[in-house]
């Protein structure tokens, strides 16, 4: 039996990923789920570049808005949300586009990552929690670079409860927590295309994302966020965009201190990406950006699919 075929587009922030997915779904009879993990997030929609009204009723989308911030969404819950919405649009006859540049969610789906089944140690946990206060969130995270590197390379420095929890494992077991993510591969046959850029031009892309965040009310969001009771320092506040202005509005930078951070944070972050998704990974296939981008991918989607038995 053939296993179903779904169309996978990755690349770095500002890469234009939205704008080509919604072209090559709304072409190809396809729906499109988001695998960016700060789109999950209900109010949190000029910082983290969601689709518009208008892009979203161009093509159904899927796994945007589904989660409050105050409730982080774990990569249990999105691979299983994830499978259900697969299987929703293959029942009703379409493709489904999984589109999104975190590379711990895009990986976890597609190579099926089972998180490490050790049971919580609160008092360990609290001692680990208490530790992270006192040296940061980047004192903590060297911690778990020394006893396991592969898992603080999935770990971003500033979410400190994934950091926490790795370690947990790491004393609990006495093995380390990269070692332990089982895998387990869904049925499907996934078909990875990227986007690239030259690194000046996609800086510039970024540079001017940011202006139009904060010319379209970014400051007015996250002002929203903090009225409403959300706690800055929870892991949904922690993406790029919303950390920084929370620090300008709580008085611990100036709003220009706080525009230099976010672009000098999003190109670390683009240098992270860059880890996860390489220029020499074999599993993706990787289309320069310019003109016509969306008919050259079109084309190299339907060939390969058609070379594969896939109607």
């Amino acid at each position: 039996m053939k296993k179903h075929p779904i169309i996978v587009i990755v690349g770095p922030t500002a890469s234009g990923k939205t704008d080509v997915s919604i072209q090559l779904a709304s072409r190809m009879n396809g729906e499109i789920i988001s695998a960016d993990s700060r789109q999950f997030y209900l109010h949190m929609d000029i910082g983290t570049a969601k689709p518009t009204n208008l892009e979203l009723l161009t093509v159904p989308h899927h796994l945007i808005n589904v989660a409050h911030p105050s409730s982080p969404w774990s990569l249990a819950a999105f691979q299983d949300a994830a499978k259900k919405c697969i299987d929703d649009i293959y029942a009703r006859g379409k493709i489904p586009f999984i589109v999104g540049g975190t590379g711990q969610y895009v990986w976890g789906l597609i190579e099926g990552w089972m998180v490490p089944s050790e049971p919580i140690n609160q008092t360990l946990r609290r001692c680990l929690e208490v530790w992270a206060d006192e040296i940061g969130a980047s004192g903590i995270h060297t911690v778990l670079q020394r006893l396991d590197p592969a898992a603080a390379e999935i770990i971003q420095v500033e979410n400190i409860r994934r950091t926490v929890r790795a370690l947990e494992v790491i004393f609990s077991s006495g093995i380390r927590f990269s070692d332990q993510r089982l895998k387990n591969p869904p049925d499907y046959d996934f078909l990875i295309i990227g986007i690239s850029w030259d690194r000046p031009t996609l800086y510039k892309r970024v540079d001017r994302r940011i202006e139009i965040m904060l010319n379209t009310g970014l400051v007015e969001e996250v002002r929203g966020l903090l009225d409403s009771g959300l706690d800055p320092e929870t892991s949904a506040m922690s993406a790029i965009g919303y950390r920084e202005i929370a620090g300008y509005l709580t008085g611990k930078h100036s709003l220009d201190d706080a525009v230099l951070l976010m672009k000098r944070n999003t190109r670390k972050y683009i240098r992270r990406q860059a880890n996860w998704f390489k220029p020499t990974d074999p599993r993706i296939t990787w289309f320069p950006a310019g003109d016509h981008l969306a008919e050259r991918m079109g084309t190299f989607i339907k060939d390969t699919l058609l070379k594969s038995g896939h109607p």
